[in-house]
């Protein structure tokens, strides 16, 4: 029994499954991923990208194969990044052997629009030569014809029933290596899916509201959807889809992971909205210090809080806390301990100093 029952959340249990050196499924951390929007040719652009991605805390990133040219890409692209790279196949099935031969890692495929069986197979079996997973993506925007005269409209069900019909032609092919996502644009759809496929089966599943919007709109959507499944125990690798910077997806991810306790990387920030009573500039403040503390990746905790009403309480449940003093006179706490004062103008060096010591004393 944990001291904060309320706190816990009972991930599902699901086979593990190997995305190049990620582990996925079981109880492996829930992965991050993302997706470039450079063009795959451009292999110099590409290979920043998801560098850049990688250095914002993905674990995964995916590279669209339209074209032959773009699978090809891969191979040089390969070889200067540091996270698994997943191909993004649709419609061609050539594209998808291409990549699993030039080092992709794993495939994502809906195989409704790869075409007849005979392509999937041979899909399959260059996944299984080239040692690579395969995510069988299924798309309310893209269900198979039958199924959508069946049910009328996308569906919860009819989801599944994608979803299902597609782990046959992978199971019946000796295949196993694969995780699954149920995706829409709609959160309740999304939601009602991805719980109902988690009643029927125990293969991973990769979590997405997709075509979700603006960086706003979308991370809103992003953390009503996921946060719900993960709070569930629904969930063995995210994505968050934003019409925006990359970089941005693996943030809104991370920090979505770190709300609910299920992941912790760099620096949890907790801060009160300001007002009236703030004995510094808060909001500045705040902003000022997510910038300068990014190149953290050891996990801490860190309250800026503008007065004495929460103040002392939530610095007492942070590794290193500011409280809001009269005259300019802030109080420093350290491990929920009062330490010093401090004047609001060092704020932000005080601050930086004893994140940077924190983190160093806890890496060694």
């Amino acid at each position: 029994m944990s001291l904060r029952p309320f706190r816990d959340i009972k991930r599902r249990k699901t086979k593990v499954i190997n995305v190049g050196t990620v582990k996925i499924g079981g109880d492996n951390p829930i992965s991050v991923q993302s997706m470039t929007n450079t063009l795959t040719t451009d292999v110099k652009a590409t290979i920043k990208q998801i560098n850049d991605i990688a250095e914002e805390g993905a674990d995964i990133v995916r590279v669209s194969c339209p074209d032959e040219d773009s699978s090809k890409a891969l191979k040089e692209i390969i070889k200067h990044v540091s996270i698994p790279v997943v191909a993004d196949i649709h419609f061609h099935y050539k594209r998808a052997i291409e990549a699993a031969e030039n080092g992709a890692s794993c495939l994502r495929i809906n195989p409704g629009n790869i075409g007849d069986e005979t392509k999937i197979h041979e899909v399959l079996k260059a996944a299984k030569n080239n040692n690579c997973s395969i995510r069988i993506g299924v798309n309310a925007g893209s269900l198979e014809k039958d199924i959508l005269e069946e049910f009328k409209e996308p569906c919860p069900e009819a989801l599944v029933k994608s979803a299902l019909r597609n782990i046959k032609i992978l199971e019946d092919r000796d295949f196993f290596n694969f995780k699954i996502s149920v995706k829409s644009s709609d959160v309740f759809l999304s939601i009602a899916a991805y719980r109902q496929l988690s009643k029927v089966i125990d293969y991973p599943l990769h979590l997405g509201i997709t075509e979700a919007g603006s960086f706003v709109s979308g991370s809103i959507k992003s953390s009503i959807g996921l946060g719900s499944l993960l709070m569930d125990g629904i969930g063995d690798t995210i994505r968050i889809s934003l019409s925006d910077d990359p970089t941005q997806e693996v943030k809104i991810g991370n920090e979505i992971l770190k709300s609910l306790n299920l992941r912790n990387r760099g620096v949890k920030i907790i801060s009160c909205p300001s007002c009236a009573r703030q004995a510094f500039q808060v909001i500045d403040t705040v902003k000022i210090l997510e910038e300068k503390l990014a190149h953290i990746k050891t996990p801490i905790t860190l309250s800026i809080i503008g007065c004495v009403v929460n103040g002392p309480g939530e610095a007492a449940m942070t590794d290193i806390g500011i409280t809001g003093g009269g005259k300019g006179n802030n109080m420093l706490y350290l491990s929920g301990v009062q330490n010093e004062k401090v004047l609001t103008d060092d704020i932000i060096d005080k601050v930086i100093s004893e994140v940077e010591k924190k983190a160093s004393e806890l890496e060694n």
